[in-house]
């Protein structure tokens, strides 16, 4: 392989079918291990306290911690990558994740093992917005509707069966490793896609300058710990005056960082701009309303099976196999729903999702027996499906290539911060109906409690879609006319600037 060149052309151009799909790959296998990452982790906490004689507060911190590195770092690294390149900036998250993913594997003690995961959160920042920076230059008309779908597929199994997995190599107790076993799975995947990164995936980077903003950096990265830290350890702690000082300095820290923002010109770490058009005004909404759901629904449905049924953790994993069922099938066809329904493809899912929580509540009402959860869940994945890959692609249609970057880095962070929210949201509804002397019965009424507002979160989704300009929407799920006759993508368009490709030749 020769040195790379530079050429200013779209990007869709830059690489042959086969390579373009070769990098899709890579894409995903990062985005997959730092999914799956974040959900497996539970799976491993008893073991995890028992074998380093950690307290519950060191535990917790070994899930919050990386949750909090990775909302901190998104916006940042969004724009990183827009300044030094998507593929350099993936690669550094990529090799970064994978070093600290053995450092965790290591960990010989609860303090080794909570520095491990932050760095393993701040590389997933780095990460994880090139990866949807890359696919939406990449990618266009058709290809763009199944990189976007097998997006969605690939963090919607990690989430999915990130349990499953867990309980599986636990129970399996590879090489004596039992829970370190969660975290040394990434080295090896980690390792091959690193290789294949350099050959595999084009570069690409935003026009204009190339300077970071040091100050809005730092007012982001303030702002988002001052939301995220409160969520994540507030309600264990019984929300000491601390949380609530938080919470009441972050609006300042984000007014300020916005205010900053608007006057500072040139290089903003987020442009204005992008909230002047309503389809990626309202789809941050929207993914901020979404991103309540799903970490939140898996949370209560992993303590109402183990804690309320005393299921095992590989038991209750197995019964997640339904959901994954249920999402792998309308993830298979949801290019095809949203290529003739446009924006309503996420409406559809939100209230298939929504009918699913409603169908669990009404099964609980009748029995308590886990296997007759099954229809209900099968449900519920089938609305994720629906939602999670057409998701990415309507929020970010319209956005001009030099901004591909920042803008995957507020739609991954509003996501991972909507998840702190609804965690926290619904866990205080579901903690205070289970009560200081919890039964099984006490987990049944919490756990519908919880859908409950889930099935309201849902609704709101539904709604917001409805404030999306119809014909937009469906640009992102369709080639038009002009994106065929003149090979540029919706990320750019015709009329924007053209994205700096470096082409591997």
């Amino acid at each position: 392989m020769s040195a790379a060149t530079t050429a200013t052309a779209p990007a869709a151009e830059a690489s042959t079918p086969r390579q373009s799909w070769g990098a899709l790959l890579v894409l995903l296998a990062g985005i997959f291990i730092t999914t799956l990452d974040f959900f497996i982790v539970n799976v491993a906490i008893p073991a995890t306290q028992e074998d380093l004689h950690a307290t519950p507060a060191a535990i917790q911190w070994v899930v919050a911690g990386f949750g909090l590195a990775v909302a901190a770092g998104l916006i940042t690294a969004g724009r990183l990558g827009d300044i030094y390149g998507r593929r350099r900036v993936f690669a550094i998250g990529l090799g970064l994740f994978t070093l600290a993913s053995a450092g965790c594997g290591l960990a010989g003690n609860a303090e080794m093992l909570i520095t491990a995961r932050v760095l393993q959160g701040a590389a997933a920042a780095l990460l994880m917005p090139q990866v949807l920076g890359i696919i939406n230059v990449l990618y266009v008309g058709g290809q763009r509707v199944k990189a976007f779908t097998a997006y969605g597929l690939a963090m919607g199994f990690a989430g999915v069966f990130g349990q499953l997995i867990g309980g599986a190599l636990i129970q399996a107790d590879l090489f004596g490793l039992d829970w370190r076993s969660i975290y040394w799975i990434n080295v090896p995947v980690g390792l091959v896609a690193l290789a294949l990164t350099p050959r595999l995936v084009p570069e690409s980077r935003g026009e204009g300058s190339t300077r970071l903003d040091l100050v809005g950096t730092a007012l982001i990265t303030l702002g988002l710990v001052a939301v995220v830290l409160p969520l994540v350890q507030g309600r264990e702690q019984g929300w000491p005056l601390w949380t609530w000082l938080s919470l009441g300095v972050a609006p300042l820290l984000l007014g300020a960082f916005t205010l900053y923002q608007r006057r500072l010109g040139g290089a903003p770490l987020v442009d204005p701009v992008l909230f002047r058009e309503r389809p990626f005004s309202v789809g941050i909404t929207m993914a901020l309303v979404y991103g309540l759901v799903n970490a939140a629904f898996f949370l209560i449905l992993a303590l109402y099976l183990q804690l309320g049924h005393g299921m095992s953790a590989l038991d209750s994993g197995l019964l997640f196999i339904a959901l994954g069922v249920g999402y792998f099938l309308s993830s298979a066809i949801s290019g095809q729903i949203a290529a003739k329904l446009g924006r309503q493809v996420l409406a559809v899912g939100a209230l298939v999702q929504g009918l699913g929580h409603v169908v669990l509540v009404e099964t609980l009402s009748a029995t308590h027996a886990t296997l007759a959860l099954i229809p209900g869940l099968a449900l519920t994945g089938f609305g994720m499906g629906l939602v999670m890959g057409p998701m990415a692609a309507t929020v970010l249609a319209g956005i001009k290539a030099g901004h591909a970057g920042s803008a995957a880095g507020l739609l991954s962070t509003v996501q991972q911060v909507g998840g702190a929210l609804g965690v926290a949201l619904v866990g205080i509804v579901f903690y205070d109906t289970l009560g200081d002397a919890p039964t099984a019965d006490t987990f049944g009424d919490a756990f519908v409690n919880g859908l409950w507002l889930l099935t309201a979160f849902c609704a709101a989704v539904a709604a917001l879609v409805q404030l999306l300009p119809g014909r937009q929407a469906k640009d992102a799920t369709e080639p038009t006319e002009s994106t065929e006759a003149n090979g540029s993508d919706a990320v750019g368009g015709s009329d924007g600037p053209a994205v700096k490709v470096d082409a591997l030749v």
